[in-house]
């Protein structure tokens, strides 16, 4: 799940924000007034968008939360037109002019979600270098079949691969347990 953090000085209107939010589908984590309340969910969440204004109770800026946040994390700042004329463009900082139509802010954090989405995508497919070692043991799991079952390579590979399957374990403890048992 993708979560996504209210964050403006004002705790009514960071609870409107959340309530635009909700009735528009889309589920909030939490509603803050802080900055440093923001800062201490970070630990806890791996992504997600920070709707947001410019200035916080405690003082804090959003060019401040931005330091703090994670890689996972992007943020909407919400702001009046003379202050998102000061804000440097970047990548996890999308801009959003007051005073904001209910159906663009859903939309604006939907394109967000998405955003976040395909990148989570992106790096599940990555496919996973294995080490030298890994690669040493699956070769001698190969080799072990092939000698004792008399397989060809792709069999033993095939045989490998569906052990793993049948099994849910990886193909390196597959490989292991293949070796022990031999």
């Amino acid at each position: 799940m993708i979560n996504i953090i209210v964050l403006f000085p004002k705790s009514s209107d960071a609870k409107n924000i959340r309530n635009i939010l909700v009735r528009n589908g889309i589920d909030v984590t939490a509603v803050c007034t802080a900055g440093s309340q923001v800062i201490s969910r970070f630990n806890d969440l791996e992504e997600g968008v920070i709707v947001c204004g410019y200035k916080y109770s405690d003082r804090m800026m959003y060019m401040e939360l931005r330091e703090y946040m994670t890689e996972g994390f992007e943020m909407l700042l919400v702001a009046s037109r003379t202050y998102l004329e000061e804000v440097p463009r970047s990548d996890n900082i999308t801009c959003m002019a007051m005073p904001i139509k209910v159906y663009e802010l859903a939309e604006q954090v939907q394109i967000i979600l998405s955003k976040i989405s395909a990148r989570k995508k992106k790096r599940k497919r990555k496919i996973r270098e294995r080490s030298p070692e890994e690669k040493a043991l699956i070769e001698s799991a190969k080799a072990l079949l092939i000698q004792n079952n008399c397989l060809t390579e792709a069999d033993a590979h095939s045989y490998l691969q569906k052990c793993s399957m049948d099994s849910g374990m990886s193909l390196v403890e597959t490989a292991k347990l293949i070796i022990e048992s031999y």
